[in-house]
């Protein structure tokens, strides 16, 4: 990457229609957050649903924000703090919408291919899976975290330096129509979408209306694009008709299906990886992941999909794919010291819902506990599945019986249903929130057990995650430890 700066105070005006008040600082960055605000960021003041950006100007400029950009309306507020953008616009929040500005003309200015991917389920990782083998062969810039809805993209299209050579977003959604605004300041080269599951079922009337809704990602796809579908997926057909309604010169397809184009022949998964026999546009490739499950392992073929139809260099990304490490809160591993021996933790904290709670019940079922280790799942409320929450919760208790889950702590209302189908030999302990068990299974683990921590964000499960953590020495390098769960 060049050390020019990621904006000039010309462009920035030009880009916001905004008017720059007191001399700016080299601008290196873009942020909305004081708290992970860097020396040379740009500070938008863009209004939260508690809220207002303008109230943290002050703050951004005295830890050394670039600039700040500010509703012009409010300007006169900022004089004498530090240098200011102000903005005109009579919108909802007219900085959101420089936000938004700024980041066309990012998209504008970059020669970068860029994919964007969506999903129910796999979307971060698979990005992550992405921004990790293409770092190898190029400039590349990703989303941070999840920042995937209206201001997430942005921001991060704002991020993009001019250099990029590959760009991978993140675009998600919760109700119809949020990707169309999203992926057409995207305009992705390459559009993915991992799968299709029910989740936020409450603010739709069908799973057809949420693949209907994820199959809007390819409606910006610039001319000639690629579509890039889960070829398994039962609302496939349905997903091919978007792709074929959008100007997309080509379709790529994943899975285990014998007409996908990307075909896994055999998934060999081990506790702390996977091996991936598969077929690539015709070609025989064996590769390993560092991450291991058999959901990873088919999201793979779908990265591998959009490496092809980049033209990047499939073999040395397949290589790439086995340093892959799972993110936190998404299949994170650690190895505790508990007692005289060791237990291994999974932090699946970060979110859940139908597909990925069986998901990671199938990957807590590949390890392989000490002698008398159990195969403990604590699990949380999947939130937005509306009148269908408690069938879903209860039906969970087949894949706990049907992966072998020793115990299972249940948290929420919604998993108490599960957690009554279950048999009692298999209830640990249940409780309205994580507090509320926490102390219970900090008390249960004992050497040779491996627990596995999911549940939706609201549910706060990465409480349950860090007071393990607290409790428990963790070992220096869980891949090197003697954990028999690991061998």
């Amino acid at each position: 990457m060049s050390d020019a700066p990621l904006w000039t105070p010309a462009a920035l005006e030009s880009a916001t229609g905004g008017r720059l008040i007191g001399a700016p600082r080299a601008v290196t960055g873009a942020s909305i957050d004081t708290r992970s605000l860097e020396p040379g960021d740009l500070f938008f003041a863009i209004r939260g649903e508690a809220r207002d950006g303008h109230d943290f100007v002050r703050a951004a400029l005295e830890k050394g924000a670039g600039a700040a950009v500010v509703a012009a309306a409010r300007a006169n507020e900022f004089e004498g703090v530090g240098p200011v953008l102000a903005v005109p616009g009579e919108d909802e929040d007219p900085v959101l919408e420089a936000m938004r500005r700024l980041g066309l003309a990012a998209r504008a200015r970059t020669g970068a291919a860029i994919v964007a991917v969506t999903g129910s389920v796999g979307k971060t990782g698979t990005k992550e899976a992405l921004r990790h083998v293409l770092s190898a062969q190029g400039a590349t810039h990703a989303s941070v975290a999840s920042y995937n809805n209206h201001w997430g993209v942005p921001l991060t299209l704002a991020r993009m330096p001019e250099q990029t050579r590959f760009g991978v977003f993140e675009i998600g959604m919760n109700h119809g129509a949020e990707i169309l605004p999203l992926t057409a300041m995207v305009r992705p080269d390459v559009a993915l979408i991992t799968t299709v599951e029910p989740v936020h079922i409450e603010h739709f009337r069908s799973l057809s209306a949420i693949a209907d809704a994820k199959g809007e990602i390819f409606s910006g796809l610039k001319p000639g694009g690629v579509a890039v579908i889960n070829r398994d997926n039962p609302n496939y057909e349905r997903l091919l008709a978007h792709a074929h309604a959008s100007r997309a010169g080509r379709v790529i397809t994943f899975g285990e299906h014998a007409a996908a184009d990307v075909r896994a022949n055999r998934i060999l998964t081990r506790p702390d990886v996977s091996v991936v026999d598969a077929s690539v546009m015709g070609v025989p490739l064996t590769y390993q992941l560092g991450t291991p499950g058999r959901h990873v392992a088919m999201n793979s073929l779908g990265v591998l999909a959009c490496i092809h139809a980049l033209g990047a260099d499939l073999a040395r990304a397949a290589l790439s794919l086995a340093a892959l490490k799972p993110p936190v809160g998404r299949g994170e591993r650690t190895a505790l010291r508990v007692g005289d021996g060791e237990a291994f933790l999974i932090d699946e904290s970060y979110n859940a819902n139908p597909a990925s709670i069986r998901a990671a019940l199938a990957t807590l079922a590949g390890i392989e506990t000490g002698a008398k280790g159990r195969r403990i799942a604590v699990l949380g409320d999947m939130k937005e599945l509306g009148a269908a929450g408690e069938t879903h919760h209860r039906e969970l208790a087949d894949a706990v019986a049907g992966h072998g889950i020793d115990v299972v702590f249940a948290v929420g209302p919604l998993m108490a249903h599960l957690f009554e189908a279950l048999p009692m030999a298999v209830r640990g302990t249940a409780a309205p929130s994580a507090e509320g068990v926490t102390d219970a299974v900090l008390a249960t683990l004992r050497p040779g057990d491996a627990v596995m921590v999911k549940g939706s964000n609201s549910m706060r499960m990465v409480r349950i995650v860090e007071a393990v953590k607290a409790r428990y020495a963790v070992a220096p390098d869980p891949r090197e430890a003697s954990l028999n769960a690991v061998r």
